[in-house]
């Protein structure tokens, strides 16, 4: 079958935001005394903000009420959008770019399908503000991957059914997100080396090659 969309996680496919995620997380969980690393901080990928925090504190020694869960998680949001205002158009490779627009040259309708309530921000900051057709994201949906939700909300959008629609992932719940809502998947990353997509590519170029999308 050809796809008619094709709808993209944000970080990790579009743009890279991982350092300035574990750099926030880092310095929340080190004022409450809690261990915290790179590997663990590559369990939070793909993952809502609330769950992310419940992970972290697997290791504390103690409770925390509803509120002041809420409260850490927005204070690590605050340290994060401070972070991301580093952010600029530098940081959209001329791979991703050039790719994108030769996607939207074949006619393809191209969407965001990101957990992230920050992707409207992140995509102005990359200057992609405008581009994409539909933006589905964490300000908009109730559960996060591998639900499927914020790609079915995407296909919504662009009123195009999910099994005409491409999703591109780098995380495997993203993937596995893509596959319950119906959706082919190509992935990127760490989600291709454990090939869990239909397409497990080597670089985001190389969803120019993928049969069902040439030109």
């Amino acid at each position: 079958m050809d796809f008619k969309a094709i709808i993209f996680d944000l970080d990790g496919v579009i743009c890279f935001t991982d350092e300035y995620h574990y750099q926030a997380w880092k310095a929340m969980a080190d004022e409450l005394g809690v261990y915290f690393d790179r590997k663990i901080n590559n369990r939070l990928r793909g993952v809502s903000r609330m769950e992310s925090l419940d992970i972290i504190l697997e290791r504390y020694d103690g409770e925390l009420s509803a509120d002041e869960k809420s409260s850490l998680a927005e204070k690590k949001n605050e340290l994060y959008r401070k972070y991301l205002e580093n952010m600029s158009s530098k940081d959209l490779s001329e791979e991703v770019k050039s790719s994108l627009l030769e996607l939207h040259r074949r006619g393809y309708k191209l969407a965001i399908g990101s957990s992230s309530k920050n992707t409207p921000f992140i995509l102005n900051q990359i200057g992609l503000s405008d581009f994409f057709d539909a933006v589905s994201d964490g300000n908009n949906i109730r559960r996060s991957k591998p639900d499927p939700e914020v790609f079915l909300k995407a296909s919504e959008m662009l009123s195009i059914p999910p099994e005409e629609c491409l999703v591109v992932e780098d995380a495997v719940s993203g993937a596995k997100a893509g596959h319950a809502g119906g959706m082919k998947v190509a992935c990127l990353g760490d989600a291709s080396k454990a090939k869990a997509g239909d397409y497990n590519l080597k670089g985001f170029s190389d969803l120019l090659d993928i049969p069902a999308l040439s030109a």
